[in-house]
């Protein structure tokens, strides 16, 4: 009878000179400890595992996969809060440069229009609130009218109502310089109660949300409640051209009714910038 430790088959196929009585599960070749990696049942060789990692489907962290095309995540509503944290952070770190670049006054309009968006990304540097308000008012509604509109539409509907915003302070009150999201935001309100009324859901608890946030505008100062008032009609406009233009066939009629949108906007703007000057006589 020969002895068992002499059969080659009981040493390591990768170390020769190791003896050993494992076999992988898989390929049924002797491993030494050193060459086993525990699988569910028994163990792996190296060969077998580098088979079995190569074969198994590869998951992509949520955060990439939520910025795929045709996904459902609100990733406008995310960039949005993410720009707004970076620039504030940035303000932060400049020492105010940052907003001083960015912020919206009446007197830049007629130079630096850019800055009637641009200032919905700024906030006050003076008080924290400002921008925790305004991110967290923007994460509870945005994600809500994102999924109902849908990326590309809840996009030009926050920048619309915020330009809105800009040009009521632009005719309301050209002496007064704005920053914060605080305008479009009022318009993601105005475009909520216009759709959720067409769809026949109950309007009172949102109505009592814009009544009071309207009333803290007028009373509490350095608020800029004209940006608020501009934002909300601009934002209960876009949900009309949307709910007007819902089926697939109208969808070049609802670009062209957005477009009209943003051209009555910049027609307004030149009116304004025209009749400004008389507004400091």
């Amino acid at each position: 009878m020969s002895d068992a430790s002499e059969n080659p088959d009981n040493y390591c196929y990768r170390h020769p000179k190791r003896q050993s009585f494992v076999l992988c599960q898989r390929c049924g070749r002797t491993i030494c400890s050193d060459c086993q990696t525990p699988a569910a049942v028994g163990v792996h060789c190296p060969e077998c595992m580098k088979e079995a990692r190569a074969s198994a489907p590869r998951t992509k962290p949520a955060v990439v996969t939520a910025f795929r095309r045709g996904t459902e995540a609100p990733v406008v509503t995310w960039t949005i809060i993410g720009i707004c944290i970076v620039v504030y952070i940035a303000q932060l770190v400049s020492r105010g440069a940052v907003g001083d670049a960015l912020f919206y006054h009446p007197l830049y309009t007629e130079t630096q229009p850019w800055r009637m968006i641009t200032s919905l990304f700024v906030h006050s540097e003076s008080s924290f609130l400002h921008i925790i308000f305004n991110m967290y008012s923007l994460l509870v509604i945005g994600p809500l009218l994102e999924r109902a509109v849908g990326h590309l539409r809840f996009l030009a509907l926050y920048l619309l109502s915020g330009l809105g915003g800009s040009i009521a302070v632009l005719l309301i009150d050209p002496r007064i310089g704005v920053l914060g999201a605080s305008g479009a935001i009022f318009g993601l309100l105005g475009a909520f109660f216009i759709i959720n009324r067409h769809l026949g859901g109950n309007n009172l608890q949102l109505l009592i949300v814009i009544g009071l946030n309207l009333v803290i505008g007028f009373v509490i100062p350095n608020i800029a409640w004209q940006a608020h008032i501009g934002g909300l009609i601009t934002g209960g406009i876009v949900a009309l051209v949307y709910l007007r233009t819902r089926r697939q066939n109208q969808r070049n009629e609802q670009i062209l009714l957005l477009a009209g949108v943003l051209i009555g906007l910049i027609v307004i703007t030149v009116i304004g910038v025209s009749i400004l000057p008389s507004r400091f006589a």
